[in-house]
């Protein structure tokens, strides 16, 4: 007997449409993969798959009126693994419903002219006839759905049509001989599709779940984010010699001490130095939201995909404590148990690649944070003392920052205090 999926607990709602169906029997999802679309006469809401596996059968359609508690769909797997009606309605945080921008009632998608960008920049969809699901591919996409004429039960606009309206703004261009408008007006060509198979032998990978859903913010950032990397280096002997001590001790008690902990110990005492770093720019652009809470995202390579846990209030921690939370969401992050909570939050992130090696790279800026600081694989050099050269381990360091808040000069300011605290553990409780 497989297992029953049922509507959570959506709160004070009752006999809301069905509006949009995410998946067919056969797929495969994952936990939180969305899995139906609800619009209330208040709110448009995405209920989400509170486990993986495969789609036995849909038990509903389009256009039905569902309740807490009503069936979805079944997948398959054994019953005893799923959670009963009581336990399923009473864990409404394992099947949490977003709900997202409300969205009217009406009928069809309002006729007239494109609505004009909000006073972010962005499109103005309050008007538009979608789900929260295909509004965040629109926005991904640069596709403006105020233009994009909808195929759905009464007139909604839906995933396929978004898709068709990007192809259809690019082949007048690409036929024009001009640049594709692939991404909704933007005015980058799009790389022109090569049959790999005439050279030789070729291999179709589907990219890992994560780098998909990585792949649109860093192609945001990178367009969005005019950056520029700072390089220096820090004298850590004195430094590594202690945490080669704290680390033996943290063995016996099942962690371990890493050069990261003190890096991040190091980055808060900068970022309080230098405000600016720890911040983000309003939508408008006009101003900057200084924040005034240290959370630390830490870039952790994982066999699906790079993943950005976040190590929270660190001003308030020592080594010892930082330590065994990045031993934890280490763990976590390679078992694929992160969950939305330890990835949201973050005001400045560090990538660090010194377990691996190179001698300096350029990290993206993880917009809207304005910073990231990148760390390679620390290296002896003869260092010169005034009187002679001694042996000394160095650590490269890579900053990178959004010019339009970070200039050159605050940028080699904080770099250089970021340095001068990681060489001297006396200063990391300063």
């Amino acid at each position: 007997m497989g297992i029953e999926v049922k509507i959570p607990d959506i709160g004070d709602f009752a006999d809301i449409p069905v509006i949009e169906i995410f998946v067919k029997e056969g797929d495969t999802i994952g936990p939180d993969d969305p899995l139906v679309s609800l619009e209330s006469d208040k709110a448009t809401m995405d209920v989400p798959s509170p486990q993986g596996g495969v789609v036995e059968k849909i038990l509903i359609k389009i256009g039905d009126k569902v309740s807490e508690g009503a069936p979805i769909l079944m997948l398959k797997g054994e019953a005893a693994t799923a959670k009963g009606p009581a336990s399923a309605a009473a864990d409404s945080a394992a099947v949490a419903v977003k709900q997202e921008e409300p969205v009217p009632t009406a009928s069809a998608p309002p006729s007239g002219p494109v609505a004009q960008p909000s006073a972010s920049g962005a499109p103005d969809f309050t008007n538009v006839h979608a789900s929260p699901a295909v509004r965040r591919i629109a926005r991904e996409l640069s596709v403006d759905l105020n233009a994009v004429k909808g195929t759905g039960e009464k007139g909604r606009i839906t995933k396929d049509d978004v898709k068709g309206h990007l192809t259809r703004s690019a082949a007048p261009a690409a036929a024009g001989g001009g640049a594709v408008m692939a991404s909704g007006g933007m005015g980058i060509p799009e790389i022109p599709a090569v049959d790999f198979s005439k050279f030789g032998p070729i291999e179709t990978r589907p990219l890992p779940r994560i780098k998909k859903i990585s792949g649109p913010h860093l192609h945001r950032a990178w367009l969005n984010v005019p950056l520029v990397t700072h390089q220096d280096e820090s004298d850590i002997t004195e430094t590594d010699k202690y945490r080669k001590e704290l680390d033996t001790a943290g063995k016996d008690k099942g962690y371990r001490v890493t050069l990261l902990s003190f890096l991040i110990k190091a980055a808060v005492s900068a970022l309080r130095q230098h405000p600016e770093f720890n911040a983000s720019l309003s939508p408008e652009k006009d101003a900057l939201i200084l924040k005034k809470y240290y959370n630390i995202g830490v870039a952790v390579d994982t066999p699906d995909g790079l993943v950005v846990p976040v190590v929270k209030d660190v001003d308030r921690k020592g080594i010892v404590e930082i330590s065994r939370d990045l031993g934890e969401l280490s763990k976590k992050a390679r078992d694929g148990k992160l969950g939305a909570s330890d990835m949201q939050g973050a005001t400045f992130t560090i990538s660090s690649l010194g377990g691996i090696g190179g001698t300096a790279f350029t990290p993206l800026v993880n917009a809207p944070e304005v910073a990231i600081l990148g760390v390679v694989r620390s290296k002896m050099a003869p260092v010169w003392d005034g009187s002679e050269f001694k042996p000394r381990l160095m650590l490269p360091l890579s900053l990178s920052y959004d010019h339009r808040v970070i200039d050159g000069a605050l940028a080699a300011r904080f770099s250089r205090h970021l340095a001068h605290t990681l060489e001297d553990v006396r200063r990391l409780v300063v």
